[in-house]
């Protein structure tokens, strides 16, 4: 049986998945996706199973994900999930039509969180001055 092995990554969350012949059942941690909330995360999710179209019915997709919080899990599902259709199918004109829709779809996002600097409260704020 023919199974592909993908990862996705989004800040501190990560996903892996795994794309094998099947019915078209999508889990994420065990749980169906049509029960997964919230709802803005799981459409979120279905974005690349819609992008395949009649494809994505021909696989199963089990997806382990951890880290993160809820909308950074999405995003490395998604990736995950793309890169295993993809992989999957060895379809260059599916890989071309993820990147037309989100480039994040096939590429980890490398954005990060800027570290804390001295004298003030976050990356960029600082303490206010009283005396101008």
């Amino acid at each position: 049986m023919n199974a592909v092995n993908t990862s996705g990554k989004r800040k501190t969350a990560v996903a892996r998945a795994v794309v094998k012949e099947g019915t078209g059942k999508v889990t994420i941690n065990k749980t169906p996706i049509e029960i997964y909330s919230p709802e803005l995360a799981r459409l979120k999710i279905e974005e690349p199973i819609g992008i395949a179209g009649p494809k994505a019915k021909e696989v199963d997709i089990s997806v382990n994900v951890n880290g993160g919080g809820v909308m950074g899990q999405a995003a490395a599902i998604r990736t995950a999930i793309a890169r295993g259709l993809v992989d999957f199918f060895k379809d260059e004109d599916l890989e071309t039509a993820y990147r037309a829709y989100d480039r994040t779809l096939v590429i980890n996002d490398d954005r990060r969180k800027l570290p804390k600097k001295p004298l003030g409260h976050g990356a960029r704020a600082k303490k206010q001055k009283s005396y101008r």
